[in-house]
């Protein structure tokens, strides 16, 4: 990729905050928290939107970190490779935090249904949801869409997500947080 291509992508894409692709590590998703975090002083983000941001991107590398499968391993390896951006899109008027990583079949077909059960509710019924797992325990270390995902939906205004296979067994998961700037 030549570095005119990554800047064309740039600017389609707004003003980008973080991007990062490669082995994930607590102590690198900490770094890149902290660098975000400056970077929403300096962008002078609402306390409301800035915490919602700093929350997903956590929940969101710690799954990627947690959870990753690499295509060429065998199927029970893990590979905490992932790609991640954060940043502004001036059209809307909304920041995003968007993932991407390598999931199996199984982990495809154990989440999406867990994916649309939350779409499928507002932000009252969230709440809800989130107040009875985390009172009963379940969810709370689940593989796939548990407890981190409801807090994810919780706090942003819109989710967008897409599986591409990469093989019989392999899928890249995209999945797009955007939390509306009021």
């Amino acid at each position: 990729m030549k570095i005119n291509d990554l800047e064309a992508i740039l600017e389609d894409e707004g003003i980008v905050f973080l991007t990062y692709g490669g082995l994930l590590t607590q102590s690198l998703i900490s770094g890149m928290t902290d660098a975000l975090e400056h970077e929403t002083q300096v962008n002078d983000m609402s306390m409301k939107v800035s915490h919602n941001l700093l929350t997903i991107f956590i929940e969101l590398s710690q799954n990627m970190m947690n959870y990753s499968k690499n295509s060429s391993l065998q199927e029970s390896g893990l590979n905490s490779k992932g790609l991640i951006v954060v940043g502004y899109d001036e059209n809307s008027n909304s920041y995003y935090i968007l993932s991407r990583n390598i999931l199996d079949e199984k982990d495809k077909e154990k989440i999406t249904p867990k994916i649309e059960q939350v779409l499928a509710l507002n932000k009252d019924e969230l709440k809800t949801l989130y107040r009875e797992l985390r009172k009963s325990g379940k969810s709370k270390h689940e593989k796939g869409a548990g407890l981190g995902f409801v807090e994810v939906a919780k706090r942003c205004d819109q989710i967008e997500y897409s599986f591409s296979k990469i093989n019989d067994t392999s899928y890249h998961y995209i999945f797009k947080a955007i939390i509306k700037n009021l």
